[in-house]
């Protein structure tokens, strides 16, 4: 009998032994799988914040809309520089054509050829007429024309002081028809001579004040030295 119940107490107690020692595992193994997927549910937590931050940055549109701001001006500038240059170039040019006729824009006397009896059958008499030089000079206030002319009355200087004129700068001038043959000053102007042929001048004035033509002046000197009792 002892040795029957000896063998039923170690049973039970080698049963128990394995029971415990399974709840052991289990323990463990829940354990291990609690800690597996705890790294999960914080990598998907840590990476979703990321998808909201760029729409939230209206101020990444900024920068598109700055450069139209300026480049628009910048353009127009250079279109209407190109524009008064073509335009003061085209305008030289036809002065210096003119003048090789001994002609002024706008009139049709020229100097070495055109008469003051001429002018004033046409004209009538000049609103101003005075001796300057070796010369006579009669102005036309509303044609903004001077006419030169020797005691012969053969005109040798035509001048014009329209408004057209009154635009350009030395720096155009000299941009079309090169540096000026002759500079010399008269007071506060600036005179410009341009030789057009061997029997004209055309003369730029060019008041300091301004900076801008005051008026234009076509020249034959070798009339002007004609000195006829008229």
């Amino acid at each position: 009998m002892s040795v029957q119940i000896k063998l039923i107490a170690c049973s039970i107690l080698l049963t128990g032994m394995i029971g415990l020692a399974g709840c052991s595992s289990n323990n463990e193994a829940g354990n291990s799988e609690s800690q597996a997927t705890a790294p999960t549910e914080t990598a998907v937590t840590a990476t979703s914040e990321p998808e909201v931050s760029p729409a939230s940055t209206p101020a990444a549109t900024a920068p598109e809309t700055a450069p139209a701001a300026t480049s628009s001006p910048t353009e127009t500038d250079k279109d209407s520089t190109s524009s008064n240059s073509q335009n003061s170039d085209k305008q030289l040019k036809e002065l210096l054509e003119l003048a090789k006729k001994g002609k002024v824009p706008g009139v049709k006397y020229a100097a070495h050829t055109g008469l003051i009896d001429e002018v004033e059958a046409d004209w009538g008499k000049p609103d101003q007429q005075e001796s300057a030089g070796k010369g006579i000079y009669a102005t036309y206030t509303d044609k903004h024309v001077v006419f030169g002319f020797n005691k012969g009355s053969l005109i040798f200087d035509v001048r014009s002081s329209d408004s057209a004129l009154q635009k350009l700068t030395l720096k155009q001038i000299e941009a079309t028809l090169g540096k000026p043959d002759d500079t010399k000053v008269n007071g506060e102007d600036k005179i410009y001579t341009y030789q057009a042929n061997d029997q004209y001048q055309l003369k730029f004035i060019i008041p300091s004040s301004t900076g801008t033509v005051d008026h234009i002046s076509v020249f034959s000197e070798q009339d002007s030295f004609n000195n006829m009792a008229g």
